[in-house]
């Protein structure tokens, strides 16, 4: 079983949120299974130890020190919404959604959509150090 907190994983642990995220991916389809996971790979490349979950009746989430963002999937859209957004900073502009609130930001990706991948792993990564410097 995966440790939140530590993002280790005990010998013989079930993967099974890796497992759901994956079917997520392939039972999409179409661009947005791809969109989606191009930006896990990203996630996993920023944050090599992040830790995947699966919540709300089907989310993709990604940990470390808490949680760095999730990933849902609508009909024109993949929602990637940082948890604490509002206090990483953004130089490329990535944010495009949920920017009136005080804690979360979003990027809403739409198919054609490039993703801009040095700026978007700078934002998983930011977002991972405001996390762990906030558990300590």
């Amino acid at each position: 079983m995966k440790n939140e907190k530590s993002g280790s994983k005990e010998a013989g642990a079930d993967d099974a949120p890796s497992k759901l995220i994956d079917a997520r991916i392939k039972e999409l389809g179409d661009w947005r299974g791809e969109m989606l996971a191009r930006v896990r790979a990203l996630i996993k490349q920023a944050v090599p130890d992040v830790v995947e979950e699966w919540k709300w009746r089907g989310v993709p989430v990604w940990y470390h020190d808490g949680i760095i963002c999730t990933g849902e999937t609508y009909k024109n859209s993949v929602k990637m919404t940082f948890a604490k957004g509002a206090s990483l900073e953004d130089p490329s502009g990535l944010f495009n959604s949920s920017l009136e609130g005080n804690t979360r930001r979003a990027i809403d990706f739409h198919e054609g959509d490039k993703i801009d991948q040095k700026a978007f792993k700078a934002l998983i990564c930011a977002a991972g150090a405001l996390n762990a410097s906030k558990a300590n």
